[in-house]
């Protein structure tokens, strides 16, 4: 039997080839596609904002520091926390805010900045020691050994050299550190207490009463603040007592004195109403050296 070959026609030619450069096109831009083969990408997004740890940007670098960051952490220096106001500031360290201005060359005192660190003794005088003592140094009180020492007249040096040293006498009883916590301390209102003091969620004294009655002094002193700019405070009178004490009488309906005006114990000073609370009351605290104390134990027994 004989075997005859046909040439394949032209047209089934031409199929086969179209058929296998499509396929080595594929082929090639599949290769193309590869990740391994993948075209550089230039992100022209914004910088995303920096979070904590994060590399800090030239800009920041470049940012001064705060005002007075070198006295970061020293005695008788304040660091600015957020939401500070020159206000509170005073309330903290218990002075004059307007003293605070002064002392750190403040002329605008709505422009300080977190991180600040300002001086809250005066100039003069040593951070250290008035952070431990207060401001100005303890009192020396001179008094006489007994009552005969009292009587006795003056005989001059001769005779006081001939005087024999008396015996050791028993350690007297512990007397305040300052003549400053000798104050004569009255009630700031009549109301019965409603909430004690807490040195974490109640600084002071919360004292109910009736809209309208009298806020009065709790001692003589002379006003540093006046007004409704300490939030959480309301209507808000702050009086300096002496270099060691202030008190803070809040929450008022009616203030009735003005910043740098001297007051006696007992004088009415506001108007106990609700500013920023939920109820009238007065908001009582007494601070030595800006640090609230429990005034339940430093005011009279009713």
């Amino acid at each position: 039997m004989r075997l005859h070959w046909q040439r394949p026609s032209s047209g089934r030619t031409t199929t086969s080839f179209q058929l296998l450069a499509a396929c080595l096109l594929v082929a090639t831009l599949a290769g193309c596609a590869s990740p391994r083969n993948k075209a550089p990408v230039e992100d022209r997004q914004s910088t995303p904002a920096r979070t904590a740890g994060s590399p800090v940007t030239p800009t920041e670098a470049d940012k001064p520091p705060p005002p007075g960051i070198e006295n970061a952490g020293k005695p008788g220096y304040y660091t600015v926390k957020p939401g500070d106001t020159l206000i509170r500031i005073g309330l903290e360290s218990g002075q004059n805010w307007r003293d605070i201005a002064r002392w750190n060359n403040i002329d605008n005192p709505n422009l300080i900045e977190v991180g600040q660190v300002v001086r809250v003794v005066p100039p003069g005088v040593d951070p250290a020691v008035a952070a431990a003592r207060g401001v100005p140094p303890a009192k020396v009180e001179s008094r006489p050994l007994d009552a005969r020492a009292a009587s006795a007249p003056a005989s001059g040096a001769a005779a006081a050299a001939s005087t024999p040293a008396p015996a050791p006498a028993p350690a007297p009883a512990p007397t305040p550190a300052s003549g400053d916590d000798d104050i004569n301390w009255a009630w700031p209102a009549r109301g019965s207490v409603t909430a004690g003091f807490d040195e974490s969620r109640n600084k002071g004294l919360s004292i109910a009463g009736k809209a309208g009655d009298p806020v009065l002094a709790a001692a003589d002193g002379r006003v540093v603040y006046a007004g409704s700019g300490l939030r959480g405070y309301g209507n808000l009178v702050i009086v300096k007592h002496n270099s060691t004490y202030l008190t803070a009488y809040a929450h008022n309906q009616t203030l009735l004195v003005k910043e740098d005006q001297p007051v006696k114990r007992g004088q009415k000073i506001a108007e106990m109403g609700s500013s920023d609370a939920d109820r009238v009351q007065l908001h009582f605290e007494i601070r030595k050296q800006g640090k609230p104390v429990d005034p339940a134990k430093l005011l009279p027994p009713r």
